[in-house]
């Protein structure tokens, strides 16, 4: 299922929500234009390389700690390929501007980028010996689904259903929408868990288990921020 749009106005333009799928984007571009030996090592580079963060974290290297911590922040503006990039913009472009118009754009910062650090060390947590690098703004994208859920649970979302050969539109709400895919991505971790190299971040690609930790982090951060607040009159704050 894809979303499309929802029927949830918002009070402001979301120029953070804008700006930070232009980052994603600029940087997707700068991708492209590296060879294949370039990308990876630029995805060892400045992705979250679980072992390597393990291994800085045990060496008491205090310089070495701070390289591989900022990769907890760098590894949120890249992306492994076109479908990879476009549907967690989508995500975003549909959901952020609510969390955003609700939190004010200075916290809406600070609690995007700290949904996508605790969702990479949940990942971490679960696989702290991998050598796969983890990247991609999933972790922080499934922060703003957090909050969206528990702020609009009745929010109706506009989807894009396959039925065959066929396409339909129909108005989900989001209570149900999210809450699906928070289940599915909970239960691919556990699957992951059991058959690592079937499923999960070190066969699919795919970091469910920063997707699941991002997602109850961000219900958990959100109304700590303000997400219910009636005090919203200056968005900047």
């Amino acid at each position: 299922m894809v979303p499309l749009h929802d029927n949830n106005p918002t009070r402001i333009t979301p120029y953070l929500t804008y700006t930070l799928i232009g980052i994603n984007v600029f940087v997707f571009l700068h991708e492209l234009s590296l060879s294949p030996q370039q990308l990876e090592q630029f995805f060892y580079t400045y992705g979250v390389v679980p072992r390597e963060l393990t291994a800085s974290l045990s060496s008491g290297d205090t310089d070495r700690i701070i390289s591989q911590s900022l990769t907890l922040v760098t590894s949120q503006f890249l992306h492994g390929g076109f479908l990879h990039i476009a549907g967690n913009m989508l995500f975003l472009w549909v959901f952020g501007n609510n969390i955003e118009d609700q939190l004010g754009r200075i916290k809406y910062l600070i609690f995007y980028l700290t949904c996508g650090v605790l969702a990479a060390l949940t990942q971490w947590f679960f696989s702290m010996q991998s050598g796969v690098p983890a990247i991609g703004a999933s972790g922080a994208i499934a922060g703003v689904l957090g909050a969206y859920i528990i702020r609009f649970p009745k929010a109706q979302i506009l989807t894009l259903v396959p039925l065959g050969f066929f396409l339909t539109t129909i108005r989900i709400p989001a209570v149900f929408f999210l809450g699906f895919w928070f289940v599915q991505q909970a239960l691919y971790g556990v699957a992951s868990l059991q058959a690592p190299a079937n499923i999960g971040m070190e066969g699919g690609g795919i970091a469910y288990w920063a997707h699941a930790g991002g997602f109850v982090f961000g219900a958990i951060l959100g109304p700590i921020l303000g997400l219910f607040s009636s005090r919203n009159k200056e968005r900047f704050f």
